[in-house]
């Protein structure tokens, strides 16, 4: 049966939203007190957003992730290698929670900076492995691309700033 007659499963789509969001989560907790004391201390560029932004877009972005998540987990059972799969998506996913960790706990803005980078090339190759099991899946991961991007380019200034 193909995926797209496959029917929807609630548990499993709420499985697939509530993993990047608890990842987002604990992130957010690693970042709390730093953002609130440390990060306002910091010269950062005129482009910096307001702090009001980073958790509606990043709550945002773990959504888009869940959904991506889910239908590639749909077509679980037509991927050779799956496990491969969900370890890359999973990397990604600690990367995600490690540059928080680094840059706002740790505040090692330099070590930070390498990691996003790494963190970004994972991101790209999780989106092209997805794109190549569903289209939609790949496609949800460009606005997260996109943003960590910006954060890349965000995460230099401050590190040349400071």
């Amino acid at each position: 049966m193909a995926a797209q007659n496959k029917p929807f499963h609630i548990g499993a789509f709420l499985l697939n939203l509530a993993i990047p969001l608890a990842i987002g989560a604990l992130g957010g907790l690693l970042t709390a007190t730093s953002v609130k004391t440390w990060y306002p201390t910091l010269i950062k560029p005129s482009f910096n957003p307001p702090n009001t932004i980073f958790p509606p877009v990043w709550t945002s972005l773990f959504i888009l992730m869940g959904i991506s998540a889910y239908l590639v987990w749909r077509k679980r059972e037509q991927i050779a290698h799956f496990p491969r799969t969900l370890a890359l998506y999973f990397i990604q996913l600690i990367l995600n929670l490690m540059w928080s960790f680094i840059f706002f706990y740790a505040r090692e803005i330099g070590m930070a900076l390498i990691e996003i980078f790494i963190l970004l090339a994972v991101i790209i190759t999780n989106a092209r492995v997805f794109y190549k099991i569903d289209k939609l899946a790949g496609l949800l991961f460009i606005p997260y691309i996109l943003w960590v991007s910006f954060a890349a380019l965000l995460t230099y200034s401050i590190y040349t700033l400071n």
